[in-house]
């Protein structure tokens, strides 16, 4: 599977595919150094111009975007058939320092658990950090693989998610389910 068209996001060559899943068509963005962004398809970031026909991105670079969204799509694809539990496709995270962290932190919440945004907080040594934890949470470009949805509010509640709570707790009941079978 190659990108489906080529662009370019603030000077970086991307490749993008599309892949039906449970909650919507997925858009997958793929730089050469990893998977730059997974959104909802009615999401789209509009902002790259795109390429005619891909022809100025070539060779190793091309060749490098289009592995990383072949092994992007079959990971979620696999994913949502309860088969992968930890994704191990390249990322290309690119935000401030502190977003970095909390997302690298997001990484290590287990499939099918959940903690809060004041467990991430404490968890990067910066306890009274809570809301900035919560607007990284939020500007988390590779949704599900960087499952921002593991993240709840202190009461156990879900809280705001930027595909909607619902898509949120269905993420979650998918994890849940599948976490009880393999065991």
């Amino acid at each position: 599977m190659g990108a489906d068209t080529y662009c370019l996001v603030k000077s970086t060559p991307l490749g993008r595919a599309l892949i039906n899943s449970p909650v919507g068509i997925l858009e997958l963005s793929a730089s050469a150094d990893g998977i730059y962004s997974v959104l909802l398809a009615k999401d789209r970031n509009e902002e790259a111009g795109q390429l005619k026909n891909g022809n100025e991105i070539t060779g190793s670079v091309k060749a490098a975007i289009d592995s990383h969204l072949e092994q992007g799509a079959k990971e979620l694809e696999a994913y949502f058939r309860g088969e992968l539990m930890q994704f191990t496709v390249a990322l290309d995270l690119r935000g401030t320092n502190f977003q970095r962290q909390v997302w690298q932190e997001l990484q290590q919440i287990g499939y099918g658990k959940s903690c809060s945004y004041q467990d991430i907080a404490s968890s990067i040594s910066r306890p009274k950090a809570v809301r900035a934890v919560g607007a990284a949470n939020g500007a988390n470009p590779v949704a599900i693989i960087v499952p921002c949805h593991r993240v709840i509010g202190k009461n156990g509640k879900l809280t705001g998610y930027a595909y909607g709570v619902e898509m949120k707790q269905f993420l979650l009941d998918l994890e849940q389910v599948n976490r009880r079978e393999a065991v």
